[in-house]
């Protein structure tokens, strides 16, 4: 066995001195079917697909995977692979679905969609299927061309998610082979290993063999006839409110209580009932029309790999549903008619779902307002430039109470504001872009304008009397606060009042936290044209500085204004030009009783104090995914790492320029077992996130100056940018290091010293670690990090 492992890296590496030509080609056919083991069929779930998982799927995984390659499932290698791009500056037109398992039920309606094939689809030998494979051209030619094992990668590997696209199909394989030899797969990452290459050749040869796909578990099947039943009752109030789930819920990876920690469920709208095979309504966005015949809300499970950047998870339990039976159907309301499926109205959750009291829906939500936040920020997109441009790179959200008495937990002013709340919907032209200056601004206006008219009745509250209307969680929901992280494209949310105090927070009332969903989730369409993302980026602008606003009437009326210009010096009054806001707001006294020359600092102090008995149960949730955690250690050693990496977090300014937005630290302590994780997340400063006419990547020395560090005990965010890995013996001097970086060159240093490059040979080795730490320390939460965006450094 060894002198075959010896044989196939010498076969494998003499292959670059072969002459390029077909009979090369074949060749090398020959030698590597001489070494595959074709006695016995490769099993793709025990031998194969935890290669594909850890070194294909980290950057296949979702709708921004390279050729819309997705190798997380079986259906996704039958596809193959397309030149179209989802996410595409420069469409402008609405292009069609290709949601892996939705919009296709067959390889052959891929191959009519354009998608080309990456496997053997003729003649079926081992030879051919290895002849005819364009991943086994990609796998051989990275064997062929192993990249630097030091340093950094060559120009001539372009990196980047918005980079050129090269997707080449068989018959071009040859040209890009000669073109590109550096860019076979893994692409721009250390080479497979022997034994991995050699497995995944087989199972290539093989033409892929699979295992049928698992069914419910024996824990699940009963749970999920009870919520079928539950979600298909006949009354026009339970229709109404199974709606009003499956429009929050569709995007939901749903987890069962007491069922395999690893068994996942989607929510579907089917054309077939309970009992019977699911078959799949294929619409675009959650409420539109499923057609004329009945259809049923069904769980369907789902098996493609589990990555961290779509999976947002929600578990169904009886508390659960007897929770949805307290809000929603124990109510004395009725529900006279049900309401159409027409856009303006479907795409109106205040009229559709107007017969509900908004107290009831405003508790749905706050009760897992995480992942609801998660939403906007994960989504349907996995990219997240629409909501992301238009935020800071740190800020705490809070909400409002739903006990107190405030105009916006009133059901019938909801009711009447239905038409203001208006947001765009997906289905027109690009021209309907102008209703934001028209329909949506207008609605907008008129709606803050009724809101202040309150306001202006409520008189003025002591500071500490004004947090009652901060809702604390009911005393036990870690859900009362939370972090959000910008990480330039992408984003995270951590529950909580993570980091430093941020230089702007958000508070959120129902009618916000609906729109923010249906804005960036359910009104959402990745495949949708110019208008519809340009629409749906302005009226983002419009609800943050809604939750922003909201914030800053916490505060004396005579710095509201300063504050609220300092968070968007020379932006803000461009964006009123256009947009003219009531100002009423601002001069209307609220608070009293500030009793500093910095009200908005003191305003922190009273909201961390307000949520401080949800500090733990927050910290519970973010290192372990649930607030019985038993990995709140106070251990001596650890105390010392965190001391040492919170020196690391003091850091600020142009000490920080050249770090990445994310990099994850391993610690090694006396044994491996017991190594510590942080992650480093860097906070840009921006003065112009504010709409699409300002430029919000660009950045001048005023910006870099307030740049922050937030440095956490768990793993935050999905793509991380770069690995470090130090002894505990060292860490002082790591976090003195850190502290002592000037310029580039000071950087390059310190990673020559603790930094993982893409060309270190134990690069897999250290993901590999880091997949395996998320998944200890989050079973249920957790999925493969992306590296599509490691850096070159």
């Amino acid at each position: 066995m060894v002198f075959v492992f010896l044989l196939s890296i010498v076969v494998v590496y003499s292959l670059s001195e072969l002459p390029d030509s077909q009979e090369s080609e074949f060749v090398t056919v020959d030698m590597e079917l001489s070494l595959a083991q074709l006695d016995a069929p490769m099993v793709l779930a025990e031998q194969v697909r935890p290669i594909l998982d850890r070194r294909c799927v980290v950057c296949h995984g979702c709708f921004d995977a390279p050729c819309q390659l997705k190798l997380s499932s079986i259906e996704g290698m039958h596809r193959g692979a397309s030149e179209e791009r989802i996410y595409e500056p420069k469409r402008i037109t609405e292009m069609q679905p290709t949601r892996l398992l939705v919009d296709a039920k067959s390889t052959a309606e891929w191959r009519s969609r354009g998608f080309f094939s990456i496997r053997n689809e003729g003649d079926q030998s081992p030879k051919n299927n290895l002849k005819n494979s364009v991943l086994y051209h990609l796998l051989r030619l990275k064997q062929e061309n192993p990249q630097p094992r030091a340093g950094l990668l060559p120009d001539s590997i372009s990196l980047g998610l918005d980079r050129k696209q090269t997707c080449p199909t068989l018959g071009e394989i040859s040209d890009y082979a000669r073109d590109h030899p550096m860019w076979g797969m893994p692409y721009a990452m250390p080479n497979l290993s022997a034994l991995e290459y050699r497995t995944l050749v087989s199972w290539l040869a093989q033409d892929m063999p699979t295992v049928a796909l698992p069914g419910p578990s024996a824990a699940v099947l009963p749970q999920i006839e009870q919520w079928e039943s539950f979600l298909n009752q006949s009354s026009r109030k339970q229709r109404l409110v199974s709606r009003y789930l499956y429009e929050h819920l569709f995007h939901a990876h749903i987890h069962f209580s007491e069922s395999p920690t690893r068994e996942f469920y989607r929510l579907v709208r089917s054309t077939t009932p309970s009992g019977e095979t699911v078959d799949e309504i294929p619409t675009v966005l959650p409420h539109d029309d499923p057609g004329d015949t009945p259809f049923y809300y069904r769980l369907l499970r789902y098996h493609p790999t589990i990555v961290a950047k779509n999976h947002i998870v929600y578990e169904f339990s009886e508390g659960r549903m007897q929770r949805y039976r307290e809000l929603f159907l124990a109510n004395d309301y009725e529900v006279d008619q049900l309401p159409s499926y027409e856009t303006e109205i479907s795409s109106n959750p205040f009229k559709v779902f107007a017969a509900i009291p908004a107290t009831s829906r405003y508790r749905f939500l706050l009760d897992d307002a995480h992942f609801f936040i998660e939403g906007f920020i994960k989504g349907p997109a996995c990219r997240g430039q629409i909501a992301l441009d238009v935020i800071e790179d740190q800020f705490w959200v809070m909400f409002f109470d739903p006990n107190q008495p405030i105009i916006t937990n009133n059901t019938q002013f909801i009711g009447t504001m239905a038409d203001e709340l208006q947001i765009p919907a997906d289905g027109g032209s690009n021209l309907d872009f102008l209703r934001i200056w028209t329909d949506y601004w207008k609605g907008q206006r008129s709606y803050m304008e009724s809101k202040q008219a309150w306001f202006r009745t409520i008189g003025t509250h002591d500071l500490d009397h004004a947090m009652d209307f901060i809702w604390d969680g009911d005393g036990n929901n870690p859900n009362a606060a939370l972090t959000v992280f910008r990480h330039f494209d992408s984003g995270s949310v951590a529950y909580g009042l993570v980091g430093g105090n941020p230089e702007t927070a958000w508070v959120i009332d129902y009618p916000l936290l609906e729109r923010i969903h249906y804005l960036l989730v359910a009104n959402f369409n990745v495949f949708g044209n110019m208008g519809h993302r340009m629409s749906t980026r302005i009226y983002m602008d419009f609800l943050r500085m809604e939750g922003e606003d909201y914030f800053l009437a916490f505060l004396p009326v005579n710095r509201r204004k300063e504050v609220r210009d300092a968070w968007y010096v020379g932006q803000r009054s461009s964006i009123q030009k256009l947009f003219s806001a009531p100002q009423e707001w601002l001069s209307t006294e609220s608070i009293s009783g500030y009793l500093t020359a910095d009200p908005q600092q003191e305003l922190y102090q009273s909201i961390k104090g307000r949520l401080a008995s949800m500090a733990y149960q927050a910290e519970a949730m973010n290192q372990c995914g649930s607030i019985n955690c038993e990995n709140l250690s106070s251990q001596k050693a650890e105390k010392r790492a965190d001391r040492a990496m919170q020196q690391i977090a003091q850091l600020q300014g142009t000490n920080l320029h050249a770090f990445s937005d994310v990099a994850f630290v391993r610690v090694r302590m006396d044994s491996p077992e017991q190594d510590l994780v942080y992650t480093l997340v860097r906070n840009k400063a921006y003065k112009n996130v504010t709409s699409f006419l300002a430029d919000g990547h660009e950045r001048d020395r005023s910006d870099i100056d307030r740049d922050t560090m937030t440095v956490v005990k768990w793993q935050e965010g999905s793509y991380p940018n770069f690995f470090f890995s130090v002894a505990l013996s060292e860490l002082d001097d790591f976090a003195k290091n850190c502290a002592a970086i000037r310029d580039r060159g000071d950087y390059e240093k310190f990673i020559d010293q603790y930094g993982v490059r893409r060309t270190n040979p134990e690069f897999w080795e250290m993901a590999d670690w880091f997949q395996d730490e998320y998944k200890r320390n989050k079973p249920i939460l957790s999925g493969l990090f992306d590296l599509n965006r490691y850096e070159n450094r």
